[in-house]
């Protein structure tokens, strides 16, 4: 099976992994090749203007990896460090730790949405949107900035100018409220929010989560605001939702932004957002944590820096850290 390389392509045809494959040979260059010196005519023929603003460099995503120590997993075949596997290990434990407190003891602004639930589903569920939509902040004071866009009332915010937005916020200040319209149609259109994240009733909760995971595919609405809102439902108990897996393909075009999905395609060596899911699918089942956890898992595996979302940083399901270390032979 063809294996991704750490520069997210097919190590065979990656010009700097491929030196690393047993029996590898430098080809000369062919005769016909332009000697170091000779201007090529792409970069002899005058570049097009640049518009005001417009950046001169290239955006550069640096990966963090640790070097290869000889560490391997079936579980794992994209990594082959074990300090990686550790750290991806201890983002599960924390995203697991996350959700069981979602389940029991919800802080915040979570905890009060699930009690609002029970008289106003319909601002729970806004509330909700909200938390996804625009993020926690980092720091004491997490809902800062979701308090301020709830203190408008839902048809009443257009815009989100001057509310500050958390590390996985799905917001671009340059749409505007184009998301939030969006959203508003899309709910009224079944007449409600409720009657919206309900579906059809004779759904499962895996199936409800499909479905209407699809149908968010709004303008601005990111997939990971999007897996996020319906996981929040599903933990909060205010709709019966539950991931089966990380629905990297319902994301569509929107998946190549996305820091989950990106991690993900390193963690499995795999780029195809069907086997994707399947391998997620089987290492949630072998640590037995619920797949959700693993999204904000990967995210923050590949990030420099973790989200708390509101959440101590030392949320942790200590159960779950320990079955990770003994399935990934740390």
């Amino acid at each position: 099976m063809p294996t991704f390389c750490r520069h997210n392509r097919f190590i065979e045809r990656c010009p700097i992994c491929r030196k690393t494959l047993p029996g590898y040979e430098e080809q000369p260059p062919s005769a016909g090749a332009s000697s170091p010196g000779a201007p090529s005519a792409r970069t002899s023929s005058r570049r097009a203007p640049r518009a005001p603003g417009q950046s001169d460099g290239v955006r550069v995503r640096r990966e963090l990896r640790a070097a290869d120590d000889g560490y391997r997993c079936s579980l794992l075949p994209g990594l082959r460090a074990s300090a990686d596997a550790r750290r991806l290990a201890e983002e599960i434990a924390f995203s697991s730790g996350r959700l069981l407190a979602l389940g029991s003891q919800p802080p915040g602004l979570y905890g009060e949405a699930r009690a609002l639930a029970e008289r106003d589903l319909e601002r729970a569920t806004w509330t909700c949107f909200l938390i996804a939509y625009l993020s926690p902040l980092e720091g004491s004071e997490p809902f800062a900035g979701i308090g301020k866009a709830l203190g408008s009332e839902q048809g009443h915010l257009q815009e989100l100018e001057g509310i500050p937005l958390g590390p996985r916020t799905s917001h671009d200040p340059g749409r505007g409220g184009e998301t939030l319209r969006a959203y508003r149609a899309w709910a009224a259109q079944s007449g409600s929010q409720a009657r919206a994240f309900l579906g059809d009733a004779s759904w499962s909760p895996q199936r409800r989560f499909e479905r209407i995971f699809e149908r968010l595919a709004l303008p601005g609405l990111q997939r990971a605001a999007r897996y996020e809102l319906l996981l929040l439902l599903g933990a909060l108990a205010i709709y019966e939702l539950e991931p089966d897996g990380l629905h990297a393909a319902g994301a569509g075009a929107l998946a190549a932004r996305d820091a989950a999905t990106l991690a993900a395609k390193r963690v499995f060596g795999i780029g195809d957002p069907i086997n994707l899911d399947r391998r997620a699918a089987a290492l949630a089942r072998t640590l037995a944590v619920p797949v959700g956890a693993l999204d904000l898992a990967l995210a923050n595996w590949g990030s420099e820096t973790r989200a708390t979302l509101g959440f101590a940083p030392g949320t942790r399901d200590t159960a779950a850290f320990e079955r990770a270390q003994q399935a990934l032979g740390l």
